[in-house]
């Protein structure tokens, strides 16, 4: 059985979908099965070798052009596979930092109309590309490809899968009409999928709900981290006490409320540094120096360490210094990937009560959960965890034995190929 994966890039950026997509798609072929993994929008970053296509479908300078301009939906192709490159595709982040949200909407809403939309063109080439590949499933990457799965069915016999990766915390920040007409296609288009894969139970079921999935069609297969990650930790120094964040840098991630956390930490006259590491979009440059002018304001400059994106090399330097990860998520997670990787080190976390964090503190025993938005909860729960090092060490050892039990990339692969089998299997049946 041969699969094409279809993958969203992020443009220049490291994202948790993109390392996940490539690690899965990695792993599968390393476990001797036939995947091809078809990148979308840009070309896919990661810190691990990239294992895609070096052709990018649904280029984001193209579908950008055929939503601005209609001229752009009837040029030759050959004009588009200039614009598909992969160095132009890789400075997209810039062209979506100048989209306005009601441009945002109005492309989001064309894409889930298929071939009713101005991207009809980019369908016909990814069907057309994909019928070269001869796959027998293909795995869309999120519910904004929705629309894809019914001309994809007609067109090579396949069914289709889809990746649930937290759609709604997107689509809710879409001004209307835009964000109702995008739920209402993601309900309507949905039912040509023939099954989707969440990564939480909790995800599972707030997805089915949001946007009205039916429940039969859905399967939980767990991330997985990669075995790079799961290389013996180092003890981390004995102090200061190093409180840590690893995500993108912006107001969704909750890095605001972890230096309020901090800055009462220190209120309380403790020894304790904040690093972050992360990439920061240009928009949210802002946001990341009035966190800095804060701290600053309280003499707590020094303590405040931002080290910017790091490969995965620099991911294992960091998490080898903190004591303790947070990232207190402003929003319901759907994923947490950087929970299982500081899990993996030894680390132990310190989560809201929301989204997927309850389900996998539950699941690993690695962590403390602590009310959503609440600094000062936040910093009682770091305090605990600074006052007693062996909680500390307890949380860390138990997290690192539940990922290497049951979180690893080769789990998630077989998990990932049994749903193929039976999906395929099924749709033979038809």
């Amino acid at each position: 059985m041969r699969v094409a994966y279809l993958a969203a890039g992020a443009g220049g950026m490291y994202c948790g979908s993109c390392l996940r997509d490539n690690r899965l798609a990695a792993t599968l072929l390393a476990q001797g099965h036939d995947v091809v993994l078809v990148p979308v929008y840009t070309p896919l970053r990661t810190d691990e070798p990239d294992v895609s296509l070096s052709r990018v479908y649904y280029g984001g300078i193209n579908v950008y052009l055929q939503q601005k301009w209609s001229l752009f939906r009837h040029t030759p192709w050959v004009l588009d596979r200039l614009l598909d490159s992969r160095r132009l595709l890789q400075g997209v982040t810039r062209l979506a930092a100048g989209t306005s949200p009601q441009e945002l909407g109005a492309l989001t809403v064309s894409v889930l109309k298929g071939a009713e939309g101005a991207q009809a063109k980019e369908l016909a080439k990814l069907i057309r590309g994909l019928r070269k590949l001869a796959p027998d499933l293909i795995n869309l990457p999120n519910l904004m490809f929705a629309a894809l799965a019914q001309p994809l069915k007609e067109a090579l016999g396949t069914p289709v899968v889809c990746t649930l990766t937290g759609e709604d915390i997107f689509l809710d920040k879409l001004p209307e009409p835009f964000k109702s007409q995008a739920r209402d296609l993601i309900r309507l288009r949905s039912r040509d999928v023939d099954g989707f894969i969440a990564f939480t139970r909790y995800y599972a079921s707030h997805a089915a709900e949001h946007f009205g999935l039916p429940a039969e069609r859905l399967h939980v297969v767990p991330l997985g981290v990669g075995p790079d990650i799961l290389a013996e930790p180092s003890p981390p120094p004995a102090e200061p006490f190093t409180i840590g964040y690893l995500a993108r840098i912006c107001p969704d991630k909750g890095l605001h409320v972890l230096a309020q956390a901090f800055r009462v930490l220190r209120g309380q006259g403790r020894d304790c540094r904040l690093a972050a590491a992360g990439y920061l979009p240009p928009g949210e440059r802002p946001y990341l120096e009035a966190i800095r002018g804060r701290l600053a304001e309280d003499g707590l400059a020094d303590g405040f360490e931002c080290l910017g994106e790091v490969n995965l090399a620099g991911k294992r330097r960091f998490l080898a210094l903190l004591h303790v990860l947070s990232v207190p998520t402003v929003y319901r997670e759907a994923k947490g990937l950087y929970v299982l990787e500081a899990l993996a080190n030894g680390v132990p976390v310190v989560q809201p009560r929301h989204g997927s964090f309850p389900e996998l503190i539950e699941a690993t025993g690695g962590g403390l959960l602590f009310e959503p938005g609440d600094p000062r909860e936040l910093a009682a729960a770091l305090a605990r965890l600074m006052d007693d090092p062996a909680l500390r060490e307890e949380l860390g050892n138990r997290g690192r034995s539940a990922v290497l039990q049951s979180f690893t990339a080769e789990m998630m692969a077989r998990k990932t190929w049994a749903v193929y089998q039976r999906l395929a299997s099924a749709a033979s049946r038809r």
